[in-house]
Formats: C-alpha cells, structure tokens, sequence
C-alpha cells in the first residue's frame, strides 16, 4: 500500500506547503483576497492552536499528538490491503505532516511554531490544505467504517459464511 499511500500523502503536503508560503506572501500586508464573496477569502492567520483555535497555550501537545499519528498511520499502512484505507490514511497523514511541518519549523519556536492558515470561511474559522485533506480523510474514514469495508482488502458477506458453515455439515 505504500507505493499508492505516500506519493498521494506526498502530493497533499507540497500543495499545502506551497499554498502556504503563497499565502505568507500575498497576504502578509494584512490583506483579504475576497474568492466568492465573504463567504470565501483568503486571509492570513497564524494559528498556535488546533482547530478553532482550540488549546492555543498547549502547542507543543499538538507537536506530540502530530508525531504520534505520523508513526501510527506510517505503521498500520504496512498492515493495510484495502485500497480506500490506504488512500484515505494517506490523505489524512499528507493533512497531518503539513500541519506539523509548520509546528516544527515556524514562529516563535521549533515544536511550538504556529500554523499557517488562510482559506477564511465566511469568519466561522480560518484553515489551510492541511485541514482540508485532514476534515476529508476523517470523513472518508467513518464513511468506509459505515460500509463495512475491510482493512485487509477483502470482505467477506455473513452469507457467504453462513453458506459455506451448511456446506460443511
């Protein structure tokens, strides 16, 4: 799985790292670039929280929990043989190393550096690719657990197990 998982985890943190220093440059006098309206502009923000915000005395806590989900995900990809797994992990890993990029090299400190965010949504929060690939992996995830879809690739029906138990006796 991971000849399918990285490049794709590989392509989500260059755009988010590229959007990123687009955004130090085209908004870092203070400007909002309006895309539809007010509901969608591009406004830069360092965030030294999590989402909304959330926590923003306890960066280096968020540092930790990044490196945690980093090892976790790298870990279980070799385990994986489901192509919608792998895919989605590697969507939301690509989401989880653009944001801890950020912690690890940015202002004011290394593990405490502060995210850059700049896709404004109508002033209910302001986020960056990385959010977008981890908000998008998260879904995708639940919605393959709802499915059923099996980690190991294959799925076997209850009637397919029912119909070979009659089989057998």
């Amino acid at each position: 799985m991971y000849r399918l998982a990285f490049p794709i985890s590989l392509v989500i943190i260059l755009v988010d790292q590229v959007t990123k220093f687009w955004a130090e440059q085209a908004l870092s006098d203070g400007q909002r670039i309006p895309v539809i309206g007010d509901f969608l502009s591009f406004v830069l923000v360092y965030n030294p929280g999590a989402a909304f915000s959330f926590g923003t005395g306890n960066t280096w806590l968020f540092t930790i929990f990044s490196i945690v989900v980093i090892i976790a995900i790298t870990w279980v990809l070799k385990e994986c043989r489901s192509k919608a797994w792998g895919i989605t992990l590697a969507v939301i890993l690509g989401g989880a190393v653009g944001n801890f990029i950020d912690r690890i090299f940015r202002d004011p400190s290394f593990g405490q550096g502060h995210v850059v965010d700049f896709i404004n949504y109508n002033g209910w929060f302001v986020g960056n690719i990385a959010d977008i690939a981890l908000v998008l992996g998260v879904l995708a995830l639940i919605v393959i657990e709802l499915r059923g879809i099996p980690f190991g690739g294959t799925k076997e029906r209850a009637e397919d197990v029912t119909e070979e138990i009659d089989d057998v006796q």
